[in-house]
């Protein structure tokens, strides 16, 4: 460089010193457009462990003054951007000096869409499969959690074993960008995190923030919180290419082309040496329903905390056989149709669904509380049943009553996907789902059956929204019992011709769950 360009321009070192900003805080800046990229060169002499450092016009530091004193003045990041780009522009890099395209956004602030890129349509004859594919890759899911990720990620990008982690909080992305292995790896750990805050901001709440993975630090909610208010917002839309380099503590610094595409299930990257080019990346990713099955087919297991549901339909082969198949069918569908949409309600997983028996999974996550999601669920599908019982005994002049019997329970089982012939189906590995299923069996004329270990799971404050307990007979008469629980043994006789296929349960402890109260509600009082 000149002197005269030395004495216009300053290093990015000394706008960090004279500024009083993190690094971080400068590449959100340039994300955002406030501030232009920096014209990277070979630094002069007193810098001798330096290959390259960015040069920025001098006129940067007090146009980051000026952002600090809007921002104590309570302007927010969106307006203090708006108005920043409205003002004159800054000099433009001297002629014949290399500008390296290093920071995730463009100069307005927005993610290129290569779709959108001359002649990127047009490619042809390169093909790319998830097997095949030979870039570092991953997906993470709308919690931020790895759930797909090849051995070049691993090795290359987070220098870790992510397959080992077998919890799946553990593979929170932003948690491993945290830890000290992953500050031991790359210098610019920092950029990572702002880079992936970008993806993650149009899916996560400011005030979840400290929801976001199990153990999460004060220091790391602020970091982040800082990093969350300085974004911009993303669209999901498209397929984006970004250009950033991971500078490693070993001494390489590798420049890659990272394209990202959103789907329902997650977000996908892939991240391409930029030296090595990859035309072939837009096509493959445009795929989309192609590229996002071969990733949930090959998505690892996860060892998680779930809530269990099994319904079944009683007396099914006898309803079958009064029905005629067009309308036995009719009404199977429309039972299954009317109860699907508390699944999703209350962000449960479709199990393997087997004859008339239907299983869902209420998974663990940060925010969230799985086990009153499934107790809700079990309620509000036994009262559509009602209803539906109701119109159908009005339409077939019939004294027969539907009756769909659950059973609830919690472990921490493996859970991951199954292909089958024509879908990808969720399954769970453990007791836990075996007892579940053996408690819709238990369960009769429409009761919801859970154990007590799923109960005492639960807070106090939980404990007094659900009614629950057990049936006893006493002189002839059924008494119910609250808060109380049962052993299967003590709810068979042994003359029941059920008794044997209970005997892998026999001495679990359960309940009846029969609905959800007010708990600021007066006491009942109880008549004799």
């Amino acid at each position: 460089m000149s002197k005269t360009v030395k004495n216009n321009w300053v290093t990015s070192k000394e706008v960090l010193l004279k500024t009083a900003i993190s690094r971080a805080t400068l590449n959100n800046y340039i994300r955002m457009g406030i501030v232009p990229k920096p014209v990277v060169q070979k630094p002069p002499g007193d810098f001798k462990k330096t290959k390259q450092i960015g040069y920025f016009p001098e006129a940067v530091i007090e146009r980051i003054n000026l952002v600090k004193r809007l921002k104590r003045e309570g302007n927010s990041m969106e307006k203090i951007t708006k108005d920043l780009k409205e003002m004159s522009n800054f000099d433009q890099p001297f002629p014949h000096t290399r500008r390296d395209n290093i920071y995730p956004l463009q100069e307005d602030g927005k993610m290129r869409n290569v779709l959108e890129q001359p002649g990127a349509a047009e490619r042809k004859g390169l093909k790319l499969t998830i097997d095949g594919i030979n870039f570092s890759s991953f997906l993470i899911n709308r919690n931020f959690e790895l759930e797909w990720i090849n051995n070049q990620a691993e090795k290359e990008i987070f220098n870790k074993e992510i397959t080992s982690l077998v919890e799946l909080e553990s593979r929170n992305i932003f948690k491993i960008f945290f830890s000290w292995e992953f500050h031991d790896h790359l210098h610019n750990w920092r950029e990572l995190i702002a880079f992936h805050m970008a993806f993650a901001k149009p899916r996560l709440k400011r005030i979840d923030i400290p929801k976001l993975y199990q153990g999460i630090s004060g220091r790391e909610v602020r970091y982040l919180e800082e990093v969350y208010d300085e974004l911009p917002s993303f669209l999901e839309k498209g397929i984006n290419k970004t250009c950033i380099n991971l500078d490693k503590r070993d001494g390489s610094k590798t420049a890659y082309d990272i394209y990202s595409v959103f789907f329902r299930e997650g977000v996908f990257f892939v991240y391409a040496e930029k030296e090595k080019g990859a035309p072939e990346i837009p096509e493959f990713l445009s795929s989309r329903e192609k590229v996002i099955n071969d990733l949930l087919k090959q998505r690892m297991p996860s060892l998680v905390s779930l809530c269990v549901l099994v319904a079944d339909l009683q007396d099914s082969v006898k309803i079958s056989a009064e029905l005629p198949p067009a309308e036995y069918f009719e009404l199977i569908n429309a039972l299954w149709k009317t109860i699907a949409g508390s699944f999703d309600k209350y962000q449960g997983i479709h199990g393997k669904h087997a004859g008339d028996g239907m299983l869902c999974y209420f998974i663990k996550k940060p925010g969230s509380n799985y086990i009153m999601e499934g107790i809700k669920c079990a309620l509000e599908m036994s009262e559509k049943t009602r209803r539906l019982s109701n119109e159908w005994k009005v339409r077939k002049g019939w004294t027969n009553d539907l009756y769909l019997n659950i059973g609830l329970n919690e472990g921490k089982e493996f859970f991951g996907t199954v292909q089958s012939a024509s879908n990808i189906e969720f399954t769970a590995l453990g007791d836990s789902i075996n007892y579940t299923g053996r408690l819709s069996d238990l369960a009769r004329f429409g009761s919801i059956l859970a154990t007590k270990n799923m109960i005492n799971k639960l807070t106090p404050e939980e404990v007094k929204q659900i009614r629950f307990g057990v049936r006893r007979r006493s002189e002839g008469r059924e008494i119910f019992v609250r808060n109380s629980f049962s052993r299967v043994l003590d709810l068979l006789e042994p003359s029941d011709p059920r008794y044997n296929k209970f005997l892998e349960i026999i001495t679990l402890p359960v309940t009846e769950i029969v609905e959800l109260i007010d708990p600021y509600s007066p006491p009942e009082i109880q008549t004799g």
